[in-house]
């Protein structure tokens, strides 16, 4: 199945395939038909991945316990890092930041259940995704959210292939965690950044995987 949120791309992109198979059946060498047909075959197999929208049935242990931050995006921590003060938070911090290959699965999904009292898109440069610059220089979107637990922040961010951000949420929103939000198209990064009172219970170098790992837990005003 294919997400809603990458119809545009990937009706655009299946066309060219089919496009390529059709030209493979026109009079050409046999080395240029196998040639077309691969790469028909090649942008066909990429979109169904890239554009793919698996369930992801939300940890149980969330559904129970609203302390917890949940993974918002697949992909591998690349950095927790300490912050002096989030301007978002109002006190000091911790950043984790991880990072989606084009392989991943890029639905991305709500971290923890409350109110989006921020909700605003900020341009900016197309660093690579992994470089720890792009959480301040990229172009990307940004989240505040109010957890019965306290205030948490998460910001999907473009990367060098990455050049779209798609995302349905707006201030005011009353969101469930594990629920789909957005995507980010073509390789990318996802920062959620916590109090620097919570447990964060991820490492640098760590597979995550969306509404499945905990990225932390909250020990705020809900304790």
């Amino acid at each position: 199945m294919l997400t809603p949120y990458g119809h545009d791309n990937a009706f655009l992109m299946l066309g060219i395939g089919a496009c390529l198979l059709l030209l493979a059946l026109t009079p050409m060498g046999v080395v240029l038909q196998v040639i077309f047909i691969a790469l028909g075959l090649l942008v066909i197999g990429f979109t169904m991945w890239f554009f793919r929208d698996a369930e992801r049935p939300l940890l149980s242990e969330a559904m129970s316990d609203p302390s917890l931050i949940m993974a918002p995006a697949d992909g591998q921590v690349v950095n927790v890092d300490a912050v002096a003060h989030s301007p978002e938070l109002g006190c000091p911090a911790v950043q984790i930041s991880i990072f989606l290959s084009p392989v991943n699965l890029h639905v991305n999904r709500y971290p923890a259940s409350g109110t989006i009292v921020d909700a605003r898109y900020i341009p900016g440069a197309y660093l690579m995704a992994f470089n720890p610059k792009s959480s301040t220089e990229n172009e990307r979107s940004l989240f505040v959210l109010e957890t019965p637990f306290g205030r948490i922040s998460y910001q999907q961010i473009t990367g060098f292939l990455a050049r779209r951000i798609v995302y349905d949420t707006k201030s005011g929103d009353s969101v469930t965690v594990g629920k789909r939000f957005g995507m980010m198209k073509f390789g990318s990064r996802m920062d959620v950044v916590v109090p620097a009172t919570a447990d964060v219970l991820v490492r640098p170098g760590q597979k995550v995987v969306s509404a499945h790992t905990i990225l932390a837990r909250l020990k705020g005003k809900g304790a």
